[in-house]
């Protein structure tokens, strides 16, 4: 058999459908959503359906190379992130009072997405080769390298976007393994930055935000207005939803940004519980499937890539969703696969390509997961 059939043949399907099914349930609620303009108009879902299919030629042609490339790279690819991250501070297009975006021909593009992606792989070769990271100088290191991206996502300003960032980072570290007096340090320096931050760091919109994740009630015309309007527009699709098209909240345009941040609630609204637990489902189905690829991926860096990736993805979807129910502050993180955003679907879906790299190429080793880290094929 041939290079590429052998590659072909092991590629894991459970990973690449439920990826599949809710990009297309994505493009179905974003298309319902597009029916409530005046006029209606369907540009979203084929900038979305564009999107989706130039993600799955890059996740192919991922999956058809070497994902040990990017332990060479990794450098370059953490650097080219930051430069675009810069970039975009000073020539970027500002949506929503964030200036997290190039517009390239009525295009507009995320850097932060695709940054998530570079700091995942960049940590996968740090933590592959310094053991449990259990030196302080190397715990110290890598929040540098995490810091200096945070922070230029915190100057657009991007709460939502540094939050992912630093989460990748702390949890792939709660992974490998560290000391728990080092833990406790980054625990005091988590709560002194955001300290800093509360203080001198972010706008009044996003203090706003967060206060109101504690009382709702107290800004029901601003901060709260989104989250509530989530919530009624769930609980009213009941059990099999009011059918696609005719949800009240989604058509008459009470829930805002509901192609983007808040297509959960057009989910709930339009099609019901029942869907909402199949969405789920696939979730967890996909998950799963990532997690046991870096289980068995037989070496430190693939098992630390895999896990990031998939962190990432799982991080964002816990955030949007708990935003929708109102049980997390509204933070603009898209629902992956499915929120409408170019940038986010083509980086989830690099995420997927990557995820089947490594699945082609397992040595069939299975890596457990230990209280100290990753377990004993990863020496640490």
């Amino acid at each position: 058999m041939s290079r590429p059939l052998s590659i072909l043949a092991r590629i894991d399907w459970l990973l690449v459908l439920p990826a599949a099914l809710l990009s297309f349930l994505g493009l179905a609620a974003i298309g319902s959503v597009g029916l409530a303009h005046d006029p209606p108009t369907l540009a979203p879902v084929i900038k979305q359906a564009i999107a989706l299919g130039l993600g799955m030629m890059i996740a192919f042609g991922l999956t058809m190379a070497n994902y040990r490339a990017l332990d060479h790279y990794a450098r370059l690819l953490y650097i080219l992130a930051g430069v675009l991250l810069l970039a975009v501070l000073f020539f970027g297009r500002t949506i929503n009072g964030t200036k997290g975006w190039f517009l390239i021909g009525g295009w507009g593009v995320q850097p932060v997405e695709f940054a998530k992606v570079a700091l995942v792989v960049i940590m996968a070769r740090f933590m592959s080769k310094h053991a449990h990271v259990r030196e302080l100088r190397l715990l110290i290191s890598s929040g540098i390298v995490m810091a200096l991206l945070a922070i230029l996502v915190l100057w657009q300003p991007d709460f939502g976007g540094a939050m992912i960032l630093a989460s990748l980072w702390f949890f792939l570290l709660l992974i490998a393994g560290i000391k728990r007096r080092h833990l406790l340090t980054m625990v005091v320096g988590v709560l002194l930055i955001a300290a800093i931050s509360w203080l001198f760091l972010l706008k009044d919109y996003q203090r706003g935000r967060i206060e109101t994740f504690f009382d709702p009630s107290r800004a029901p015309l601003a901060q709260g207005y989104n989250s509530t309007q989530a919530k009624i527009a769930i609980g009213a699709g009941g059990l099999f939803g009011r059918g696609l098209g005719f949800g009240s909240q989604s058509q008459l345009r009470f829930v805002p940004e509901a192609q983007t941040d808040f297509l959960f609630s057009v989910i709930g609204e339009e099609l019901g519980f029942i869907a909402v637990l199949i969405m789920f489902g696939l979730f967890v189905l996909f998950f799963s499937r990532a997690v046991r690829i870096a289980e068995r991926s037989g070496d430190n860096f693939p098992a630390f890539l895999a896990l990031g990736l998939v962190l990432n993805i799982f991080l964002a979807a816990v955030v949007n969703i708990g935003m929708n129910l109102g049980l997390l502050p509204v933070t603009g993180i898209a629902l992956p696969f499915l929120s409408a955003g170019g940038s986010s679907l083509i980086a989830t879906w690099i995420a997927v390509g990557l995820l089947e790299s490594i699945a082609a190429r397992r040595e069939g080793t299975r890596l457990s997961l230990t209280e100290d880290g990753v377990g004993s094929k990863i020496s640490l």
